[in-house]
């Protein structure tokens, strides 16, 4: 039953989401004693602020309260972008997490590998992996299709420019990482 109704609240929510410029990530229906929450995750390009968030929850409050999808009963409805420690399964994951740390287990060459390096480019299901060693940096080509297990990893130290331009990233995002690091 549950999953047949986050399959109908997916239905509902993901036009509104794809017209708002999102990728529908999860729906989980949550029903905890006395009370329905309805969590729906999403992200895009650029992320999401607090305030882009509270105007698409309104959006999809309105459309789900219109399709019916939850009857009559009341619901909370949150709607979020996915954590930190959320695995990195798709590219477009990838694509949105560039100059990134990460924590990566892959297989290459009949053997395992465990490293936590930068996110650079990717192109045709290859990653480019960037490490940072003294002051040298380095890359890795990784086929996606070989990764076993990924998360950002939380990392205080804020990288060089010569890093996040190793990393894929242009001038305008450089600069807006380092305002927002700023702040």
């Amino acid at each position: 039953m549950s999953g047949d109704k986050t399959e109908k609240i997916g239905a509902v929510v993901e036009p509104v989401l794809t017209a708002a410029g999102y990728d529908l990530e999860e729906v989980a229906l949550l029903t905890p004693p006395g009370r329905r929450d309805v969590r729906i995750v999403v992200d895009r390009d650029g992320g999401a602020s607090l305030d882009a968030l509270a105007d698409l929850s309104r959006s999809l409050d309105e459309a789900l309260d219109a399709a019916n999808v939850l009857g009559e009963q009341p619901y909370d409805l949150e709607v979020t972008t996915p954590g930190v420690g959320r695995p990195l399964t798709l590219e477009r994951h990838w694509r949105r997490s560039a100059g990134r740390s990460v924590k990566i287990q892959y297989t290459a060459d009949g053997s395992d590998h465990d490293t936590v390096a930068r996110i650079g480019r990717i192109a045709d299901g290859v990653l480019t992996l960037v490490k940072a060693d003294k002051g040298r940096l380095s890359t890795v080509q990784v086929p996606l299709d070989t990764v076993t297990r990924a998360v950002v990893d939380v990392d205080f130290r804020r990288p060089g420019e010569a890093e996040l331009r190793a990393c894929g990233l242009d001038d305008v995002e450089i600069a807006r990482r380092r305002e927002r690091a700023d702040d």
